[in-house]
Formats: structure tokens, sequence, C-alpha cells
């Protein structure tokens, strides 16, 4: 499968950036620079993910990757900047990476649901 050039939007991928307090305990820095690539992304659908996700199926998005800067057990709980700009706060978590021969199916959850119409 090869994805389509017109298909494909421009995302911005960020790495949680995580310290740890005085008592051992890991906790959110924030995130690292934003990364440029080009997904397909889509909003999940189908009978499969609504019994998944149920009412919160509004808020995940069904993505094609072509590429090696995300890659499964590696990338999950990175941050998307998907309808926000690259220098904000991550719209979108990575939620899963399935990888395929020639691309990886990716799904976004969205953090903090509910607080904005964007989705």
């Amino acid at each position: 499968m090869r994805l389509k050039t017109a298909d494909l939007t421009t995302i911005y991928l960020r790495e949680p950036i995580n310290g740890q307090d005085d008592e051992g305990n890991i906790i959110k820095n924030g995130w690292g620079d934003p990364i440029t690539i080009k997904m397909n992304v889509q909003s999940a659908g189908g009978t499969v993910n609504a019994q998944i996700w149920g009412k919160d199926l509004k808020y995940i998005k069904s993505c094609k990757y072509q590429g090696n800067l995300i890659n499964e057990g590696q990338q999950e709980n990175w941050g998307i900047c998907l309808h926000v700009a690259k220098d904000e706060e991550p719209d979108y978590l990575i939620n899963s990476i399935q990888t395929f021969s020639d691309h990886k199916n990716i799904t976004l959850e969205k953090r903090n649901k509910g607080s904005d119409s964007n989705g």
C-alpha cells in the first residue's frame, strides 16, 4: 500500500519529558521539540471501534503512517499536535500502534476531552 500524498496531513510529534520528584514519583515536565511528520488522519468509525470506544469514539482518530519515526512499543503516549500549533500542548496522544509490512495503523486519543469543539 502506498499512501496518496494528497491525503496526507502535516502533524507534529512530541515526546513527553518526564522527571522525578523528591519521592521518586515520575512527573511530566512538558514536551520535547516538535518533529514534523505526515500521516493520513481520519475520524475513527465502524462497529468494532464503536464497541471498543463507546461514546468516546468521537474523540478517536484512525491514522495510517509510512516511516520510521513512530514505532510499535516506543512512541505510545507521545503527543500529537493535530489541531493546535506545534509549540502548544499536544491535543492528541498516541494510544496504539500496529505495524504492517508497508505501513503502520496508529490510533490517536484526544486529550482533555470535551474542553473544546475540535475533534
